[in-house]
């Protein structure tokens, strides 16, 4: 079945209800009088509600309606938020220079409204060391808890541990965030441009 309204002379009913091009209500119509009507603005007789009785019809720019519901529905997927939830590694006697890498990578997932699976690697005798991990991944908590919190408390899985990390910040919050630093950038830049550009040399005026 298609999803696509009827218009014009695809409509087949005697008479309609109908919606003049600005909202108005013009009231129950025959659907001869709906179509001459149509003709005079140079617009399409749309059914918008086939299911009433009599349907209700609108008088509209149909191919500019269809072009505009086709951006509206590509800009809502492109608004839309997906979930991602990235993974971060570390060994229970990780360095400081390491460590320090590490967490920036973690900031920055959250910082994108992203999860992050934070993995503690134990090998060999480590493995009689859980409280390394522990240790380590709470450390990490405190260290990002301006941007995240703990979901998923730490828990042993094997030779591993693994704690999981949500953003404070939902995905549309921080893709909006995003867009409006790199449009601020973009300004900024055109800014410089414009400066410099007014700030050139004048040429000494010949005598």
């Amino acid at each position: 079945m298609s999803a696509e309204p009827r218009i014009n002379d695809r409509i087949r009913v005697p008479e309609v209800r109908l919606v003049g091009p600005s909202g108005e209500q013009v009231g129950i119509v025959p659907l001869a009088k709906a179509l001459e009507l149509a003709q005079e603005y140079d617009l399409d007789l749309v059914e918008v509600a086939a299911n009433a009785r009599p349907p209700v019809c609108k008088l509209m720019d149909y191919g500019k309606f269809k072009y505009e519901s086709a951006m509206k529905a590509r800009e809502a997927r492109k608004n839309q938020a997906h979930t991602v939830i990235k993974e971060m590694k570390l060994r229970p006697k990780i360095d400081p220079h390491d460590y320090d890498t590490k967490k920036g990578h973690v900031v920055r997932f959250l910082k994108q409204g992203d999860k992050v699976k934070i993995t503690i690697m134990f090998r060999g005798r480590e493995q009689s060391r859980p409280e390394l991990g522990y240790r380590l991944l709470q450390r990490l908590a405190e260290d990002v808890q301006d941007l995240g919190f703990v979901e998923s408390n730490p828990k042993q899985d094997g030779r591993n541990m693994i704690m999981v990390l949500g953003p404070h910040k939902k995905k549309t919050e921080a893709m909006a965030e995003a867009r409006e630093a790199q449009a601020a950038r973009k300004a900024e830049r055109q800014g410089d441009r414009s400066a410099q550009a007014g700030s050139a040399p004048e040429e000494p005026a010949e005598a």
